[in-house]
């Protein structure tokens, strides 16, 4: 699946429009076209009001699509079900629109392909692969604020969720990186931008060995 490093982490404006897995959001005279899960868009503002959506770019040969989030916890989800082969960005919008993360995470764990396959936009083969890849990996208290645990660095997790990387590798190889700067009284001195494009910088070499 081809993607792009996106270069901001979220949309801040006003709500102009709630659709059916779209919303349209303005930020500075510019007015975004976004795909978003409907169970993200029962969660954001209502329109005329003011929001923070989480975004990710997917750009192709012939086509730049935008998605959102309400949380970062439902991107991240997102991104999980696009390692499913068969899932693409657009299927794992439809299917978060569908399904609950509680009920997705009750599904797989049980091993319940019945209720996987009524799911829209799952296949019997597809929703096989899904319970192959997904089963026990997903964690609803990752969609807790109170219970999640936070990374030090979470724009560069998401980034490197946003290239394909693995999300436990990602989160193992952040905790030591954060761990070998903390002793280095230059890393402290730095801005917060600086700090963290050298953590990125750091986990693009550590995750391609």
């Amino acid at each position: 699946m081809p993607v792009l490093f996106f270069m901001f982490n979220s949309l801040h404006g006003k709500i102009t429009g709630k659709f059916p897995q779209k919303l349209f959001i303005e930020t500075n005279g510019i007015e975004w076209d976004v795909f978003v899960p409907d169970t993200s868009l029962d969660s954001l503002p209502n329109v005329g009001e003011n929001a923070r959506v989480f975004v990710w770019l997917q750009h192709t040969d012939s086509s730049m699509t935008l998605f959102g989030f309400a949380s970062e916890a439902d991107r991240a989800l997102f991104f999980d079900l696009t390692k499913v082969d068969g899932v693409g960005p657009k299927s794992a919008v439809k299917i978060m629109s569908s399904v609950s993360r509680s009920r997705l995470v009750s599904a797989l764990d049980s091993e319940d392909l019945a209720s996987l396959e009524k799911i829209p936009g799952l296949g019997k083969k597809t929703a096989q692969k899904m319970l192959l890849a997904l089963k026990g990996k997903l964690s609803l208290a990752e969609n807790s604020s109170s219970q999640k645990k936070k990374s030090a660095f979470p724009a560069v997790l998401d980034a490197l969720l946003g290239m394909g990387y693995d999300k436990k590798t990602s989160e193992t190889a952040l905790e030591k990186i954060v761990a070998d700067f903390s002793t280095d009284d230059s890393f402290e001195k730095k801005s917060e931008k600086e700090k963290e494009d050298a953590v990125f910088r750091r986990a693009i070499v550590e995750m391609a060995q």
